[in-house]
């Protein structure tokens, strides 16, 4: 346990954003399974709408920080390729 004021409050703030970060993470990872389950169904619509909630779930957690903007893109990229049509 830190002994200095400073270092008390910084081992404070880096606890409370662990929880803040652990948390957003396992968002992203709940939408991402949520998502896996309805490529299995294979309806359209539902797959549209899923990956939507998932690219959201992505997005919030590039923008808090949690995951860089380039992590975010290449998990948006490969999702999307699950559900695009076949050419």
């Amino acid at each position: 346990m830190p002994n200095i004021k400073s270092a008390i409050k910084r081992a404070q703030t880096s606890e409370a954003k662990r929880k803040i970060n652990n948390a957003n993470k396992s968002r992203v990872n709940t939408a991402r399974s949520a998502f896996a389950d309805v490529i299995a169904t294979g309806d359209a619509a539902a797959n549209a709408e899923a990956f939507k909630a998932f690219s959201s779930a992505v997005d919030k957690a590039a923008k808090q920080g949690v995951i860089s903007e380039n992590a975010a893109a290449r998990r948006k990229a490969r999702a999307y390729k699950k559900i695009a049509p076949k050419a």
